[in-house]
């Protein structure tokens, strides 16, 4: 088991969260990937979207619903500063991560986070687990919780 996917699945567990972890068949890199394994709607899937915050360095994340795009702009505003592009090392370092299994919970070090609202109106959303394989299903409040991320609108 990748060190990765242990992460996740321990943070699932010290949150009393019961073993959900899936792995599919094939990749789900993608949100659109992802919402076919587990055979949901496409807003379903909480994707991770990782910035550089452009003051201090740091990665900061957007949990954001598979069909809808994080608005740079209104994601700066949000953060309080501006934000550029994570490339896969920053996100690696500081996440714990590799692009494409970025999860919203199990980082490596604490991160900065915001919730898109879109995902609270379903019952039970799908996140990365770390790997590009794994994902797992959970209560979007719950989720937002466990992330420690702040409710925002940032999408566009």
């Amino acid at each position: 088991m990748s060190k990765s996917l242990r992460r996740v699945k321990q943070a699932l567990a010290d949150a009393g969260v019961a073993e959900a972890v899936m792995e599919m068949p094939d990749t789900t890199r993608t949100a659109q990937q992802a919402a076919n394994a587990a055979d949901c709607h496409l807003d379903q899937i909480a994707k991770s979207i990782i910035f550089k915050a452009e003051t201090t360095g740091d990665a900061v994340l957007f949990v954001t619903a598979g069909g809808n795009q994080v608005d740079a702009g209104k994601a700066s505003a949000v953060a309080g500063e501006p934000l550029g592009k994570a490339d896969a090392d920053l996100i690696r370092a500081q996440t714990g991560f590799a692009i494409g299994g970025v999860a919203p919970i199990g980082h490596l070090t604490p991160i900065r986070a915001w919730f898109d609202p879109r995902l609270l109106a379903f019952d039970l959303v799908y996140a990365a687990a770390g790997t590009p394989r794994h994902i797992f299903p959970i209560e979007p409040g719950l989720l937002q919780r466990l992330s420690g991320a702040e409710l925002a609108e940032f999408t566009g």
